[in-house]
């Protein structure tokens, strides 16, 4: 019998700021995502959609258990992204999601499943183990191929935007809901370099076992 996927452990957060106008007209954009006291935030999944989106190449994606934990913590991938999900434990693992935005399962396998996964449709999906219930994973799949991740330094950049208008997002596996994204205004002139700061309420990430 599946296991639910526990999310008690997951402090809540919320964001701070609801929607607003970037004033930039930039080629490549850098995002810092800080919390209220200015420190940074890391694994915030930062991504432009355009208004008018020119089909681009897709590369597949992978997604490693290791250590009884799913490498890495968080994903963002393009919809229409193939994900392996190779384990190099010397124990089995049974990778799998509830989730809307993609429902699978890997049953109790080693090494690299004979297919990936293929996930088709836009929204975040949680990832968990059947057998091992501290492993928890996040996939926030985007309707654009404009995407990037914060470093430990809460920073992600966008780069080559093409000229246009873009809606902006930022995502963060603790918000309060997945529909609590923040959005803001883009438009995109010319081939400068801009940077925005953005602020979240602050929250706690647990450290991974």
């Amino acid at each position: 019998m599946n296991k639910l996927l526990p999310h008690h452990h997951l402090l809540i957060c919320s964001i701070l700021l609801s929607a607003f106008t970037v004033p930039t007209y930039a080629g490549e954009l850098t995002v810092n995502v800080l919390d209220t006291a200015g420190a940074p935030i890391e694994n915030a999944v930062v991504y432009a959609e355009p208004e008018n989106i020119s089909p681009l190449p897709i590369a597949p994606a992978i997604i490693e258990q290791r250590g009884k934990q799913f490498n890495p913590l968080v994903s963002v991938v393009q919809t229409g992204t193939d994900v392996t999900f190779p384990n190099f434990d010397s124990v089995r693992h049974h990778v799998y999601s509830f989730s809307p935005a993609k429902t699978f399962e890997l049953k109790l396998y080693s090494g690299v499943p004979a297919n990936p996964v293929r996930f088709d449709k836009a929204g975040t999906v949680v990832l968990g183990c059947n057998i091992h219930d501290n492993m928890l994973a996040f996939i926030q799949v985007v309707d654009t191929p404009y995407f990037a991740k914060t470093n430990k330094m809460g920073k992600a950049t966008l780069s080559d935007l093409p000229n246009g208008n873009y809606t902006l997002k930022t995502w963060h596996y603790a918000l309060a809901k997945e529909k609590d994204i923040f959005e803001a205004q883009l438009a995109v002139k010319g081939s400068q370099a801009a940077t925005i700061n953005l602020t979240l309420k602050p929250f706690l990430i647990p450290a991974r076992k």
